[in-house]
């Protein structure tokens, strides 16, 4: 029996989609990296994030594949990540450190991530998967994102998100209280 016929017709649109916002996620992410954009850098980042956690969360409201196979195939060596990841951080630099609670469930321990880190993780467990739904391994494929999903990039693109959401805030709302008040004097005199 095929591995396509082993999953029923949800999960074959779940590893689909799942393949599909994956391909944004590393395109964007790489677009960003490369310098491409530097002034849309962050909000690209956040939506790409974001877009991508919503997929996470399905793959974790969902009960646990079961790969057809009982190991691995091996469908080539892991990619690379480390390029990606110091692009980024010379992108970010100056922004790429953050701090955070490393389990609020069950510590108040404060750790130190990095931004560049965790987008470059999440990419590097995406191509895992997109190997394997690549090479037409769809049950291991799945398995492999929500597993992975679960145990890291789940948490790594949360923190991600909280981040970018962060930036684009302080970037949004520090405003000089002399500029915002002057820039209101200006819309509320603008209108008469």
């Amino acid at each position: 029996m095929s591995e396509q016929l082993e999953l029923d017709s949800d999960l074959r649109v779940l590893g689909t989609a799942t393949a599909a916002v994956s391909e944004r996620y590393l395109q964007t992410v790489r677009e960003v990296a490369s310098g491409a954009t530097p002034e849309a850098a962050i909000p690209l980042l956040l939506l790409a994030v974001s877009d991508l956690t919503a997929a996470g969360a399905r793959l974790g409201a969902i009960v646990d594949v079961v790969p057809a196979e009982r190991f691995e195939p091996d469908d080539g060596p892991d990619p690379d990540m480390e390029p990606l990841r110091l692009s980024l951080a010379n992108l970010l630099e100056g922004v790429d450190e953050y701090h955070e609670v490393s389990d609020p469930l069950v510590s108040t321990e404060v750790t130190v991530g990095s931004l560049s880190n965790d987008l470059a993780d999440v990419a590097q467990a995406l191509m895992v998967g997109l190997k394997h739904h690549r090479a037409g391994h769809a049950s291991e494929a799945l398995w492999w994102w929500q597993f992975s999903y679960l145990s890291d990039w789940g948490e790594r693109a949360a923190s991600a998100t909280r981040v970018l959401l962060g930036l684009i805030a302080h970037l949004r709302l520090d405003v000089d209280p002399d500029v915002a008040g002057e820039a209101e004097f200006e819309a509320l005199h603008s209108a008469d």
